[in-house]
């Protein structure tokens, strides 16, 4: 059997699938092969089989790094329906669950290991690493490595140092949204030797690109959604629009829910379920939903709020349509949109004084001394520092963030300070306790069916989930731990959404802060030239809107598609799909319907040119059959 047999053989068994699609062969064929590898695969193009299928052909264990925790834990579900022995490591679990999880992928239990980055400068991964047997690591949304990708996360540079334990394993990097200069970045980060890149065209023939300009957004959203039947994703800038916007859908008629990164992880779960199940209609969400959905009969997205950046724009209109059939993606725009990108710049890039004065303040904030603070870690609470010393909170958050690049300070923005819980009794002393109220019987239970672990180690817990598995409300959860805890059945620490704050060197007087130009200047323009792109593409009325968005992904040679905005607008020319159709029928043999509209031009073209075809009697129709007259 033939290693393309194999990957097909395994692909069938596993998926059901009788061949690959796109490049998905080419980039299995390379990774297997132990050749570093970038693909670019759009949303929708099947990243996951690139790398699941050679994981099952090869020794060891393939790591796969994500930031999606829901996207993880989803896929390993899926892996195990499927047969496939599947683990997940990420911040939430307890010690031992951890521990156990790399002990089975150390003795060939596991053939895919998930891990968030933040999970790979941790001691007890690197050294239980060094012990795995690695077939390859993949780096999903490896744009996340680049500082020029629109979503640089630090935590991703740890990549580059684990390839160090595990020097012969090659590397997967997939990502849906990156330019050129992106491109070079990710292979440079990760460090490839003989890297191979291959692209699948970032073009999406069934869906349709428009931007509506309109001073009342609300009113044509809903237009929109009352023109367009089925599920839907409006995306709004800030948290409290989503859930003002989903009411007030609602009140119109149109059944909506809310998503943003600051609901309880079980009321996140939930309401995406729900969403999937079509139990809600629209989903109106904030950035932080979507990425790793499985729904692929969205027909509509809604761009309330414009994106600020092309790839950020590209990949959420994406989630529209993945099953194939017409979807569309809609930004509705007005003047005002234009001058809020403007000030995010200022927001995203205060004055370097402004990043010192910042600085200085901290130290004061923390009674830090120059010279002193050195890999000391302190509780931040944003808005006490803003009202201490005149600040606003959005540009303190965009300076640390400068700091924290400069090499001067860790900023942690979402710390693992989920609620935790133990046991301070045995399970035997608990089981024959007595004097719980019903509320406390409850509230132990369902922690008990929920959770493992919890007698000999503390265990991070969900409130809101523990109330819906005792049928109480999370208020009560919180004050009956307090109360257990009170009387030392159980040790319960509360959960915090304070970040946390690092100093990575000895404070420095702020005046002697030094901000790279690659941190600043650089970083700076090229957000511009993403802030400038995007209002060029809402004010755009004469190039096709598919290929305005290939060309700044690099695609040169594109054809108008047909159907966005701008292509409707246009009187359509049909002389190049006459000489199509003309040439397709003059072999003399009888072509389908199909066979024509599957020309490689605007639909609407080849509809208008075979309508004048047949009416003046070049062509004859016979049912579903074409052929020359």
């Amino acid at each position: 059997m033939t290693a393309l047999d194999a990957f097909r053989s395994t692909l069938k068994k596993y998926w059901g699938y009788d061949d690959f699609r796109g490049i998905q062969r080419d980039i299995i064929e390379s990774i297997h092969s132990g050749h570093d590898t970038l693909g670019l695969m759009p949303t929708g193009g099947g990243k996951s089989i690139t790398f699941q299928v050679p994981a099952l052909m090869q020794d060891g264990v393939c790591i796969v790094v994500t930031p999606l925790i829901a996207l993880m834990k989803d896929q390993v579900a899926h892996l195990r329906k499927r047969g496939i022995t599947a683990a997940a490591l990420y911040s939430g679990m307890s010690r031992q669950e951890m521990l156990t999880v790399l002990d089975n992928s150390v003795f060939g239990g596991v053939r895919l290991l998930y891990v968030s980055p933040e999970r790979l400068s941790t001691e007890l991964f690197q050294v239980k690493l060094r012990h795995m047997k690695v077939s390859f690591i993949t780096v999903d949304e490896a744009h996340c490595i680049s500082q020029w990708g629109y979503d640089f996360r630090p935590s991703y540079l740890q990549i580059s140092d684990i390839r160090k334990l595990v020097p012969h394993a090659p590397i997967l990097a997939l990502t849906a949204t990156a330019t050129p200069e992106v491109i070079d970045d990710i292979q440079r980060q990760l460090h490839f030797t003989d890297g191979r890149v291959f692209r699948m065209s970032f073009e999406r023939h069934n869906l349709s690109y428009v931007v509506r300009h309109a001073t009342d957004k609300n009113a044509e959203m809903l237009h929109i959604l009352q023109s367009v039947d089925g599920s839907a994703i409006v995306y709004v800038r800030s948290r409290r629009r989503t859930r003002e916007t989903a009411q007030w859908l609602t009140g119109n008629g149109v059944k909506s829910t809310y998503y943003h990164a600051g609901l309880e992880p079980a009321d996140k779960d939930l309401r995406q379920k729900q969403w999937q199940e079509d139990k809600w209609r629209v989903m109106v969400a904030t950035n932080a939903f979507g990425m790793g959905i499985d729904k692929a009969d969205v027909r509509l997205v809604i761009h309330i709020d414009c994106p600020d950046s092309p790839e950020a724009y590209f990949q959420e209109a994406g989630r529209a349509g993945r099953d194939g059939k017409r979807a569309w993606a809609v930004l509705i725009h007005n003047s005002s949109d234009d001058r809020k990108l403007r000030k995010r710049i200022s927001d995203t890039f205060p004055e370097k004084d402004y990043v010192r004065e910042v600085y200085d303040h901290l130290a004061y904030f923390f009674e830090v001394g120059i010279g002193s603070g050195y890999d000391r870690t302190f509780m931040f609470d944003i808005e006490r520092f803003c009202h201490n010393f005149h600040h606003f909170p959005v540009p303190v958050h965009s300076a640390l963030q400068i700091l924290s690049r400069s090499g001067y300070i860790e900023y942690d923005t979402d710390p693992d300070h989920r609620a935790r819980v133990m046991f301070t009794l045995s399970r035997q002393e608990l089981d024959t306790l007595h004097h719980l109220s019903p509320t406390e019987e409850k509230v132990i239970t369902a922690m008990l069916r929920l959770y493992g672990g919890l007698f000999v180690d503390y265990v991070y817990i969900e409130e809101s989930m523990v109330a819906y598995q005792a049928g109480v409300a999370s208020a009560v959860v919180y004050d009956t731990l307090k109360a257990l805890r009170q009387r030392h059945i159980l040790d319960f620490i509360p959960q915090r959404s304070t970040p946390l704050i690092t100093y990575s060197q000895s404070r420095e007087d702020g005046k002697d802060v030094v901000i790279p130009p690659s941190v600043y200047e650089e970083r700076r323009e090229q957000y511009i030239r993403r802030i400038d792109c995007m209002i060029e593409y809402a004010s755009e009325s004469d190039e096709c809107r598919s290929i305005f968005l290939l060309r700044y992904f690099g695609e040169k040679r594109a054809r108008p598609c047909g159907h966005c905005d701008v292509c409707a607008d246009r009187e359509p020319d049909t002389e190049d799909a006459t000489k199509q159709i003309m040439q397709l029928l003059a072999d003399g043999t009888p072509h389908t319907l199909a066979e024509v509209s599957a020309l490689i031009m605007p639909r609407r073209e080849v509809e208008q040119a075979l309508t004048h075809l047949l009416h003046e009697e070049r062509v004859r129709q016979d049912g579903d059959l074409l052929r020359m007259a």
